[in-house]
């Protein structure tokens, strides 16, 4: 059992989000959770608001399946973050200038999966 969830036009830089998101990658589902309780990184809260929905994604999956779910089992196999649009901004500067302010923005994807028994 595999599910997804996706976040998009998060106002956070992608590389500030890819430090969060290299430390969950792999990484049970109650471990990083338990990680992004405990960072201090702002992106954190972002990346488990994402994490939280991509597990209810799954748990909605295996009640429209009739199959059994167990949150336990389930691991972060596939995160990403992308590149969004960037916010053009524009300050005054010296002499009638003006200096550019990129805001960036970013796109958040979580996949989660089901670890299988071995027989």
């Amino acid at each position: 059992m595999s599910a997804r969830a996706i976040q998009k036009w998060v106002r956070q830089s992608p590389r500030k989000m890819r430090l969060v998101m290299d430390e969950i990658r792999g990484k049970n589902v109650n471990e990083a959770y338990a990680h992004l309780k405990f960072s201090k990184k702002g992106a954190a809260k972002q990346i488990e608001k994402v994490l939280r929905s991509a597990v209810a994604n799954a748990e909605q999956d295996a009640l429209r399946n009739n199959e059994a779910f167990d949150v336990d089992r389930l691991y972060v196999s596939h995160a990403v973050v992308d590149d969004g649009p960037t916010l053009w901004r524009y300050r005054a500067a010296a002499m009638g200038r003006a200096a550019p302010i990129r805001k960036r923005t970013s796109h958040v994807e979580i996949h989660v999966r089901s670890k299988e028994e071995k027989a």
